[in-house]
């Protein structure tokens, strides 16, 4: 019964997720959550604001490194400008490739 519970457990996403990605996850839960859905199956809370696990459809993943490094600044009032240091830029876009298949 042990067993079972703990491959349960290791086969969730956020136990399977690096250190950097969950760290990742951590930063993405305080600073975009409250706008952006961060997991695999929410809604957005602002319906303007993406979906994280659907932006990898949208472009590669790889090409929001730059905008995030230098500050990115959306189309919408809404999201505020911010800049990630290269520590938490490195954790939010290993969180970000989990999305990607």
């Amino acid at each position: 019964m042990a067993l079972g519970a703990f491959l349960s457990l290791a086969s969730s996403p956020v136990l399977a997720q690096s250190p950097a990605a969950q760290r990742g996850l951590t930063f993405v839960r305080i600073h975009c959550a409250q706008c952006h859905a961060i997991d695999k199956v929410s809604d957005s809370p602002l319906a303007i604001a993406p979906p994280f696990r659907t932006l990898h459809l949208k472009f590669p993943i790889e090409s929001l490194r730059r905008r995030l490094a230098e500050g990115i600044v959306a189309d919408h009032p809404t999201m505020p400008q911010f800049r990630l240091d290269p520590d938490q830029l490195a954790d939010v876009m290993a969180y970000l490739q989990t999305f990607e298949p």
